[in-house]
């Protein structure tokens, strides 16, 4: 069904519930996406997000307004959820959000499954733009949840 995959992994030294719990809460998403896709929620953002839930934003990719709409198809707390473009810019896009319990931490495993439309024309403008500007993005999540998640070092006293 999908054309392409992004696949990523990040380990957060937090347990596993509050790993979740962050990626649970929808204005979280808002916290790691790239400020260069002015991304906002359309009306207000669910409190919590569960099975079923729906959520609406617009962003700007390379200037143009896209409006989005996800749908959260498959539910498993603490361990992971899958978000699905209902409308938006791909003709096919599944987000898989997977936690583990890894040592003293969580590894999280982003997998993206996604098509543009346009059949081959499609392809050629992935292969051109989207595919690096995915990158981008999912390299500014990284390092948001790694500044976001990440305790900060405690001072050493001097000796």
């Amino acid at each position: 069904m999908s054309d392409h995959v992004l696949r990523r992994e990040q380990w957060i030294p937090l347990d596993l519930e509050r790993a979740f719990d962050f990626f649970a809460r929808a204005q979280n998403l808002q916290r790691i996406t790239p400020d260069w896709l002015h991304f906002r929620f359309v009306g207000e953002p669910p409190g919590a997000i569960e099975l079923d839930t729906r959520i609406a934003y617009r962003l700007r990719i390379a200037g143009v307004p896209v409006r989005w709409h996800t749908w959260i198809a498959h539910w498993d707390p603490p361990h992971g959820f899958v978000d699905v473009q209902e409308r938006g810019p791909y003709a096919h896009w599944r987000h898989l959000h997977r936690l583990e319990r890894r040592g003293d931490g969580v590894l999280m495993t982003d997998v993206v499954e996604y098509r543009l439309p346009l059949g081959p024309v499609g392809r050629l403008v992935h292969w051109a733009v989207v595919r690096a500007m995915l990158g981008r993005i999912f390299d500014h999540r990284y390092e948001a949840v790694r500044r976001i998640l990440t305790p900060a070092p405690e001072p050493q006293a001097p000796r």
